[in-house]
């Protein structure tokens, strides 16, 4: 029987195993038993896996590889194509499942979600009970399997979750937290980049036992704050609420992303990039009533080195032509094109609604004439689809994938 700590919260942690790949499954049972993945395209070079099923998994396809990879290991693995808004309709239907169960449900992705179940032990039982529920009402009713965690807080919660896998409950209480946490490695939990952990591995920090006796003085001044409360985390004294999704705050960026399918090391290239981008978070912004005053800019390199620098503008930013302008005057900052680029990622940042009183650049003389090309633009994408109308330099493009995110 679990036993509660005066002022203890229940929370369980629901994650679905192999998410992708477990709804590409469950939609097609003609797949059961055999070896799938969800890929990206190998023509267009986004050709890795994605995700995969646990018969994939038990012969070694991992996550991240490339297909080609993963064939090697496993010749008759079925690659299936991403279905997003399938997955987004299968998360929804699940997430209305743990909303019979509580009324403050906090979502970490498509396919993770942490319940604060406090006040439901009375009416469905302790927290395993509530978990195991869970775990067989999504069965039955959806088809997938997850993995639960149960704790008195969201990091134990989390890290439960992913210590069973598939389809089970672990729960980790104030009795139990050290014997089960501590022995695992410092990376177990959420927090600790590969930076961080390269530096406690040079201190000789290498399980989450060894992290919590790290004096406080070191964690502030070898590390941040963040290291401070993660420590606090980890002795069982402090942790995040839950906050139901209703109450989440508003979006805080806008963006678009895509590798290219040749490298790409010419300015102009890069700026027939940037115009497609620009256009589809115009697009976004649009569609959201937002207009923000700062632009992110991330490049990744053949190497899979990431560069990445934002600036903040003292006007509006929503119309595609400011965003790629923005963007180009970012990247000409930093970038000398001499390395060959696979990516380009882009956002708008720093929003607020596009009604609110508006900050424009004293150089944009022929605003009004550019928003109404704006919209007229949008009028045509709205009307007859967004591939019928494109700028020159992007319909004469080779290296775009015109699929994006």
């Amino acid at each position: 029987m679990e036993k509660r700590f005066f002022n203890d919260k229940v929370i369980l942690h629901c994650d679905v195993n192999n998410f992708y790949a477990s709804v590409e499954c469950a939609s097609k049972p003609e797949l059961k038993g055999k070896p799938v993945a969800v890929s990206g395209n190998p023509k267009t070079r986004t050709g890795i896996i994605l995700a995969k099923n646990d018969v994939a998994k038990s012969q070694g396809v991992k996550t991240g590889e490339s297909i080609y990879e993963a064939k090697q290991k496993c010749p008759s693995l079925i690659c299936l194509p991403p279905h997003f808004k399938l997955y987004e309709k299968i998360s929804n239907q699940i997430i209305s499942i743990y909303y019979n169960y509580t009324d403050t449900v906090e979502s970490f992705g498509i396919d993770e979600c942490w319940l604060d179940v406090t006040g439901s032990v009375n009416l469905f039982g302790s927290g395993k009970k509530i978990a195991d529920s869970i775990r067989k009402e999504v069965l039955e009713k959806v088809g997938v399997t997850i993995s639960v965690g149960v704790s008195f807080s969201k990091l134990f919660a989390k890290l439960g979750s992913d210590l069973k896998k598939p389809f089970a409950t672990t729960v980790i209480s104030r009795e139990n937290f050290k014997e089960i946490v501590y022995p695992l490695p410092v990376n177990a939990v959420i927090g600790i980049g590969n930076r961080t952990l390269k530096k406690l591995e040079k201190m000789n920090i290498l399980t989450l036992g060894d992290y919590v006796k790290i004096p406080d003085s070191i964690l502030k001044k070898k590390f941040n704050i963040v290291a401070l409360q993660l420590k606090q985390k980890l002795l069982g004294e402090f942790d995040e609420q839950v906050v139901d999704n209703s109450l989440r705050p508003e979006v805080k960026s806008v963006g678009n992303g895509t590798t290219t399918i040749t490298d790409i090391t010419k300015r102009e290239d890069v700026f027939s990039l940037v115009q497609f981008l620009s256009e589809k978070i115009s697009k976004r912004l649009s569609d959201k009533n937002l207009v923000g005053c700062a632009v992110h800019v991330s490049l990744k390199t053949t190497g899979f080195e990431r560069f990445r620098k934002s600036q903040t503008f003292l006007f509006d930013i929503s119309r595609a032509e400011n965003i790629a302008n923005c963007a180009m005057e970012i990247i000409d900052s930093f970038w000398n094109y001499t390395l060959p680029l696979r990516s380009v990622r882009l956002s708008v940042r720093n929003l607020k609604s596009a009604s609110s009183p508006k900050q424009v650049s004293i150089f944009d003389e022929k605003l009004g004439k550019k928003e109404s090309f704006s919209r007229t633009i949008k009028a045509i994408k709205e009307r007859f689809g967004e591939g019928s109308i494109e700028l020159a330099s992007v319909l004469k493009s080779k290296f775009i994938n015109k699929d994006g995110e």
